[in-house]
Order: C-alpha cells, then structure tokens, then sequence
C-alpha cells in the first residue's frame, strides 16, 4: 500500500515557487542554476505536506540556516504515523487477513524522532494488538527500503506464523530550507526530495487460501562502499536536518555494483544482468544513467523506477515499495507471468 500528502507541486512550477517562498527571488544566477536542476531531475511531480500558508506562519524554515528545529518536529512527529497509517491500511486490505495476524511491526524514518516512536504511534492509530513486537528505525536514509525488508525476512523465517507490517514514511518538513550559494548540494535535495509513506506485510508459509504472496525474498544482503566515507551525510541541528552530498555518488554506485551483483547471483548461476528485473532506488537521474551504462542494461530495465521518480521524486526510504507496488501492477495489467515483468528472479 502507498500514500502521499495531498498537495501536489509541479516540478515544472517549483523554481519560481521556491525561489519566491524563500525570498530569495533577487538571487537570479543560483534560480537559473535551481532551473537546470529540476529540468534534469527527471521528476514531472512530487507530493509535500508543506504548504505555501504553512511557510509563510514559519518564515525560520524558508531561511538556509535559521532555528527551525522545533516548528519541523511539531508537523513530522504527528504527520508520519499518520501518512504511514494511510499506507499500512491499504496493505492490509489487501492481504486479507485481520490486523490481529500481525505479529511484527517495523516503522522506518528519516524524517524527524520522538519517544515514544512513530512505531509506538502507529500501533495505536491502527488498532494492532498491544502485544505486537515493535522495531522502530530512525535516520537511515535512503537505503532503508532494503533494509526493512531484509529485517523483515529474518523476523518472518525464525519466528513460525509471523506476519511482519512493515512501513516507510518520510515528509520532507525536516530537510526542507532555502538556497545557499555555497552549499549547491544542500540544493539537488530541494529540487529531488518528495513525500511519501509505503507499507508491506511480509511472512513465511503462506496461507494461499487467503493471501496471495506477491514477490519471494531470496536472500538480503548490506555493504559498504570503499572510499564512501562522507559520500551522503545528514545531520539533525537546530536548523533541521541539513543535508550534504560531499563525493560523486553516482561514481561510487555504478563503480561498486557489479560486485554486489557477482556475489548475490553466481550461486544461482545468473550473471546476465538484462535477464532479471530491476527495483533500484531513484536517488536521482544520474545515478539510474550510470548504473545503466556500466551493465550495459536495456533502457526498459528502469521503467518501473524511473516511473516512480517522475511520479513522486525521491522519497527516501519509501520509494522502492513504491517501485515494487508499480511493477507488480504494470505486470499484471499486461498480463506477464509474474509480478517482475514476467521474469523469474530480481534485484532491489
């Protein structure tokens, strides 16, 4: 299941409307430099629970640097859980099963902390029993959405009859904040960034008279990059979260990823990399275009992702459940065989 906020900005507009909430219209040449970034981000929309009335009450978050931490916890820590909840309901539906089935939940955040969690919260929104275990992961970034569902696997294969909810929601309220002049990369943020919330339920043995499995995970996997130290930093101050993107990120991806790749598929024999489907995280444009060519993969490798960073931009953590729920529906609308675009085995 999937949710956004309601507003809708086009990215098209979004220069002229950020340039202009931030008052920051008399910087021409950093607008222009702003213009460039939005038309190569690939993104048509995205979605923010910031409106223009919401930052003209805050002026202090429309500034680069100006103390604006609280203002920005009072919105996340109230609207996550409820964006998650939106998301996690649908999942449900879906599945079938009463929400008393669920044993396990994990709640994934970047956007704002608070005691207790957002997991805690959304236990209470939904009604789950008290008794659900509960994990809750703050400030992981980007690469949560693999890191949920790695998560996930292990609490649905060692604990017989669970059934794990788990959900990723992230509103920009915290990263959200004027141009600088010297800070470009504080910038591609504010031009890629979107909202959103994304939930999946995730078991072993499946009762098929009921639930209908959608994907198998095989098997879940964490690296680190040589040399990425400092490559993607964020950091929680009284400003907000700031973020800083000190090295060529889309390099050090395309650079390391087929080692990854050797290592997940050889013991399955697999080593064409146009034979599988794809769910990768749209950071942004460039580091879909390297990864692209450095496998040499076809261009409709990238549809379903691509899809959903026009659609929604990067949303964090969220966006490769997203890029998983476009997929599955895609292949059935055109009648492929699996929910991977007819394909047997994938990679996230």
């Amino acid at each position: 299941g999937t949710a956004t906020p309601s507003n809708c900005v086009s990215q098209a507009d979004y220069p002229d409307y950020y340039f202009r909430i931030t008052n920051s219209e008399h910087k021409t040449e950093l607008k222009e430099k702003f213009k460039r970034m939005c038309e190569k981000s690939m993104i048509k929309k995205r979605y923010m629970h910031l409106t223009e009335e919401f930052l003209k009450e805050n002026p202090n978050m429309c500034a680069y640097m100006a103390t604006s931490l609280d203002a920005r916890q009072d919105i996340v820590v109230v609207e996550v859980p409820k964006l998650g909840k939106e998301a996690a309901s649908k999942a449900i539906k879906e599945w079938g099963q009463p929400k008393s089935k669920i044993t396990h939940l994990i709640f994934c955040t970047t956007s704002g902390v608070d005691m207790p969690g957002a997991d805690y919260q959304l236990t209470k929104l939904l009604g789950l029993r008290p008794s659900v275990k509960r994990f809750m992961m703050y400030q992981q970034g980007c690469f949560a959405g693999g890191t949920v569902l790695r998560l996930a696997k292990d609490l649905a294969e060692n604990n017989k009859g669970a059934r794990v909810l788990v959900v990723c929601s992230e509103i920009t309220a915290v990263t959200f904040r004027g141009p600088s002049d010297t800070h470009l990369d504080s910038l591609v943020g504010q031009a890629l960034f979107g909202d959103g919330a994304a939930a999946v339920i995730v078991g072993a043995d499946p009762d098929t008279k009921i639930e209908r499995p959608l994907y198998q995970l095989v098997s879940a996997a964490q690296t680190i990059l040589p040399d990425s130290d400092g490559a993607i930093d964020g950091h929680l101050r009284e400003v907000g979260l700031t973020f800083h993107l000190l090295k060529d990120v889309p390099g050090l991806i395309s650079k390391n990823i087929e080692k990854s790749l050797v290592e997940a598929f050889t013991p399955i024999g697999i080593n064409d990399w146009n034979s599988i489907f794809w769910i990768a995280h749209p950071g942004g444009p460039a580091i879909l275009d390297q990864v692209e060519a450095k496998l040499g993969l076809k261009e409709e490798k990238m549809r379903a992702t691509r899809h959903v960073l026009s659609e929604y931009g990067n949303m964090s953590s969220a966006c490769v459940l997203f890029i998983l729920d476009e997929m599955r529906k895609k292949s059935l609308k055109e009648g492929k065989a699996t929910t991977g675009e007819g394909l047997d085995w994938g990679v996230l």
